[in-house]
């Protein structure tokens, strides 16, 4: 993955600081995250505005969501807040870390795919 990364993005091969990752899309920029990141002094590690291949909610937590709700019927707001409630709450730290974990995969393939959308 280095050489990829190298040879696409040599300014982040070896950088050491925090290099920030999020989903860049305009709603989600407001003017406070961006004069915090840059008070921080992070990089922002571009993409396109939306790409489900790099946002971890996308592509692991509404992937796990999904299941859960599979063949599920709810009869009030109540039930469904209820449910999801009890969802987040199961999840143990090592769920919300492989899905951390399992970034530097997605962005081989997207590099690796020229962006493209990865199935």
């Amino acid at each position: 993955m280095k050489a990829a990364i190298a040879e696409k993005r040599p300014e982040l091969a070896n950088r050491r600081g925090v290099v920030f990752h999020h989903d860049n899309a305009k709603l989600y920029v407001a003017l406070a995250v961006r004069q915090k990141l840059l008070q921080f002094d992070w990089d922002v590690l571009p993409h396109p505005p939306y790409s489900p291949n790099l946002a971890p909610s996308d592509y692991y937590l509404f992937l796990s969501l999904k299941n859960s709700l599979r063949s599920k019927s709810f009869k009030s707001i109540s039930e469904i807040k209820t449910h999801l409630d009890e969802y987040f709450a199961s999840k143990l730290q090592q769920f919300w870390k492989e899905g951390i974990m399992r970034l530097p995969e997605r962005w081989k393939k997207v590099i690796e795919q020229n962006g493209s959308y990865i199935t």
